[in-house]
C-alpha cells in the first residue's frame, strides 16, 4: 500500500495557508486540509517524492513550526472523507461526496471522490473556475481540460452540454480518481489522458487550467496555440502577485483580456482568441 507523508504547519497567520498551498502544490504537493480559522495546514505528498530539503527551503523563510507524519493510503482517504463537506456555488452546482445525502436547490450536481486529487471545489481556484464557466456557452464545444485533477471541471463541461473534452494530468492517482468520478458522474463526451506538457494535435473552442504560475508560463505559446479563433482561455491557480506578469505575457501572445476575479490571495483570469 503506498505511504504518503503528512506535514502540519501551525501557527499560521492570516493568509499564509493560501500562500503554502500556492508553494507546496508547485513542489508536488496534491492534498490540503485547512483548519477553519485558517491557522493550521496540514499537506500530503506521496512517500517517495517527499523532499525534505525542498520543504525546508519553502518554509524556513517564514519562520512557521511544523511535524512530519506517515501515512497509510486507506487512512488518507478517511481523512478525507471525514472532513469532505459540500460546496454550494450560488444556485449553479452542488460539488458533494456519496456519502452526502442531504438535498440541495442548484441547477447541477457533482459528485466527487478527492482521494489524493487536487479539486474539490473547496479551494478559491476551483470556485472560481466554476463561477467563471457559468458564463460561458458550453454547448456544442469542444474543451481542453490542463491539469484535470478530480476531473471536476471536466465534469462540469459535459453538464453544460459539452460536445468533446480532452482531459490531462501528469499524475496517474489524478487521471485514476478522475476516471472515478467521471464514470460516476455519467458522462460520456471526455477522454482522459496522462501527459506532462498541453501539447495536443487540436485545437479548443474553451481551455481550461487551473494547475499553477509555472506551468502555465511554461505551456503558454501551447495553450494559446490550441484556441480556436474566437474561443475563451480561463485560466487559475495564480496569486495576486502574479497578475502583472500573467498578463503581460498572454497579452504578448495576443489574446484579449475581458476579466480577472478575486477570491482572498487568489485570482482566475479570462481571456479571448482573437476571430
Amino acid at each position: 500500500m503506498k505511504q504518503y507523508k503528512e506535514i502540519d504547519i501551525n501557527g499560521l497567520q492570516a493568509n499564509q495557508a493560501d500562500l503554502f498551498v500556492a508553494l507546496l502544490s508547485e513542489a508536488g504537493y496534491t492534498g490540503f486540509e485547512e483548519s477553519e480559522n485558517g491557522d493550521q495546514l496540514k499537506a500530503f505528498i506521496g512517500h517517495e517524492d517527499f523532499d525534505g530539503s525542498l520543504l525546508n527551503n519553502i518554509l524556513s523563510p517564514h519562520a512557521v513550526a511544523y511535524e512530519l507524519k506517515d501515512i497509510e493510503e486507506e487512512n488518507w482517504n478517511a481523512l478525507w472523507e471525514s472532513n469532505f463537506e459540500p460546496v454550494v456555488v450560488d444556485d449553479f452546482v452542488v460539488l458533494r461526496a456519496d456519502f452526502h445525502k442531504q438535498h440541495f436547490d442548484t441547477r447541477l450536481e457533482i459528485i466527487i471522490t478527492p482521494k489524493m486529487s487536487f479539486g474539490t471545489g473547496h479551494h478559491a481556484t476551483t470556485y472560481m473556475m466554476i463561477t467563471q464557466m457559468r458564463l460561458l456557452d458550453f454547448p456544442g464545444k469542444k474543451v481542453f481540460d490542463f491539469g484535470t485533477g478530480t476531473g471536476i471541471l471536466s465534469i462540469l463541461a459535459d453538464k453544460l452540454g459539452a460536445s468533446e473534452i480532452l482531459a490531462v494530468d501528469n499524475d496517474d492517482w489524478s487521471i485514476a480518481n478522475a476516471a472515478e468520478n467521471i464514470e460516476r458522474n455519467d458522462c460520456h463526451h471526455i477522454s482522459l489522458k496522462k501527459t506532462h506538457t498541453a501539447v495536443v494535435d487540436q485545437k479548443f473552442n474553451i481551455i481550461l487550467a487551473n494547475i499553477n504560475k509555472h506551468v502555465i508560463i511554461a505551456n503558454a505559446e501551447i495553450l494559446v496555440a490550441a484556441l480556436l479563433p474566437g474561443a475563451v482561455l480561463l485560466l487559475s491557480g495564480l496569486l495576486r502577485e502574479d497578475e502583472m506578469e500573467i498578463m503581460n505575457l498572454f497579452t504578448h501572445l495576443g489574446l484579449i483580456h475581458l476579466e480577472t476575479q478575486q477570491r482572498g490571495i487568489w485570482i482566475a483570469i479570462r481571456w479571448q482568441s482573437k476571430l
